[in-house]
């Protein structure tokens, strides 16, 4: 039995902007107040697991426990099926610069890797997410969301954030960066994660 969420705030275990956008607009209707990482002078904590899921639950109970709240964290990527599901946890590290994050550099990066594979690769990837909340007393929930697609090059709008502009999702001809954000919400794979989230822990 899922825990229900009781409370009327919510810390959203993340210093990412657009992540935490995402997830308040998809909360709001449920009266609950979100509160970001950054907003509580939070740490990052280091992501020392190799899946989505062990990430997740790293950065939710560091968050639990520092704050008393209980605490909703993202792990997401991309997983490109020509190159073996990388970059997957690593998909912000390939943005990495010495002056923050290049995510021009990481497409770019994609599909030199895919285009080296020769002209028979798939272009087929997915955007995953996990989402793990977490209570003060260590208790945790887990739910999963992905959204299918496939790659495109050159990189098409100027929406989204990440490896949005060169992600057209399965049976659309938009790249993720070319949508509205509500449109994104509602089949984004932190879309789905968050539905069932709400499904789960609000029982809405």
């Amino acid at each position: 039995m899922t825990r229900k969420f009781e409370g009327d705030r919510l810390l959203v275990a993340t210093h990412n902007k657009g992540k935490l956008s995402e997830i308040s607009d998809i909360i709001a209707p449920f009266g609950v107040s979100v509160v970001g990482a950054a907003e509580m002078d939070l740490p990052e904590p280091d992501e020392t697991e190799d899946t989505f899921v062990g990430n997740a639950r790293i950065k939710a109970h560091a968050a639990a426990q520092a704050t008393g709240l209980p605490a909703l964290s993202d792990d997401s990527g991309i997983t490109i099926d020509a190159l073996d599901g990388a970059p997957g946890v690593y998909t912000a590290d390939w943005a990495e610069t010495g002056n923050g994050r290049d995510f021009m550099m990481a497409m770019a990066r994609a599909n030199d890797e895919i285009n080296d594979k020769g002209p028979d690769a798939p272009r087929t990837a997915q955007f995953r997410c996990t989402l793990v909340i977490a209570w003060p007393d260590g208790h945790d929930e887990v739910f999963e969301g992905v959204m299918p697609g496939s790659l495109t090059w050159p990189i098409r709008g100027a929406d989204g954030f990440g490896y949005d502009p060169m992600f057209i999702p399965e049976g659309l001809d938009l790249t993720c960066a070319q949508m509205s954000k509500d449109e994104k919400n509602r089949i984004s794979h932190r879309g789905r994660a968050v539905t069932q989230f709400i499904q789960g822990c609000f029982g809405g």
